[in-house]
């Protein structure tokens, strides 16, 4: 199993700074010391925090911590939950490298969850079918990653940032899931590829992304998923196939097909979401007897 327990040398803010306030404020408002688990919420996946008792909502613009700036699509909000086993951090709302910033900013949900004490982290996301096999409405858990985006969150870090990408998504927790009933919804397991954005690919880009053995094509969760991996957590991720890449069908990619998309099959989140979360908590609880 790809299991690391998070190290000492998980990420510690700045005395007196933004990020540390907005950690000591969780805390005190929660009451809650050390969370178990995140979720970052992509577009359109913001139904899917309502999994337990929501402790505190935490609005990104009111903590200057956050990267500034909303894209349509993502809620803006920290939700801290507690669910029947665990205590989870839903972040409902990302940070893209296309809006201007850092591979290293846009992971900043990653190093507060690991401030709080986050083990695992889950990651979700809206995508293009690059796969001809895949449809709008199937989803996809990610396999294993291809970065495109030119950056890396842990450029310019000290510490051991020569970090083995390896098996870094919990193939255990995958296999997990498959064994209960996913009937409805189309499942598969494959390669997300992601692009810097904010313009969506072209038709040669995308034949050049299957060529390469990519599922699906994506703006986000890398630069997360990579941050994760350097702070220890356990990392799975989860893909919306939203619309065909470019080339693929008919109709000109946008963003609002992305987000029609998404709301025709928002009832399904919570629901898969909470599979996984389960499916994750039986494969620790085995290791653990």
């Amino acid at each position: 199993m790809n299991f690391k327990t998070v190290s000492e040398a998980s990420w510690v803010f700045n005395p007196g700074d933004s990020a540390e306030q907005l950690v000591s404020e969780i805390r005190r408002l929660t009451q809650v010391e050390n969370f178990d688990l995140a979720v970052v919420l992509g577009s359109g996946w913001h139904e899917a925090a309502q999994l337990g008792e929501i402790l505190g909502v935490f609005e990104y613009n009111d903590w200057s911590c956050f990267p500034a700036g909303q894209i349509a699509g993502h809620g803006g909000q920290l939700i801290a939950v507690r669910a029947p086993s665990c205590n989870i951090l839903f972040f409902s709302g990302r940070f893209h490298c296309y809006q201007g910033i850092s591979a290293f900013q846009a992971a900043f949900p990653v190093r507060l969850a690991g401030a709080l004490g986050c083990s695992r982290i889950l990651l979700t996301c809206a995508t293009g079918g690059v796969n001809r096999n895949y449809r709008p409405g199937d989803f996809m858990l990610v396999d294993d990653h291809l970065n495109l985006l030119g950056d890396n969150p842990l450029r310019g870090l000290s510490g051991n940032t020569f970090v083995d990408l390896t098996g870094m998504y919990q193939q255990d927790v995958y296999d997990a899931l498959l064994k209960r009933d996913t009937s409805r919804m189309i499942l598969h397991r494959g390669v997300l590829a992601a692009m810097p954005g904010p313009s969506y690919e072209t038709p040669a880009e995308i034949r050049f992304l299957g060529a390469a053995g990519v599922d699906v094509v994506s703006m986000s969760t890398v630069p997360e998923a990579i941050m994760a991996r350097y702070l220890g957590m356990q990392v799975s991720a989860v893909a919306f196939v939203a619309n065909y890449a470019a080339g693929l069908s008919p109709v000109a990619v946008s963003h609002q097909e992305v987000l029609d998309c998404s709301v025709e099959h928002a009832h399904l989140f919570p629901f898969l979401v909470r599979l996984i979360l389960e499916a994750w908590q039986d494969v620790n609880t085995s290791n653990s007897d």
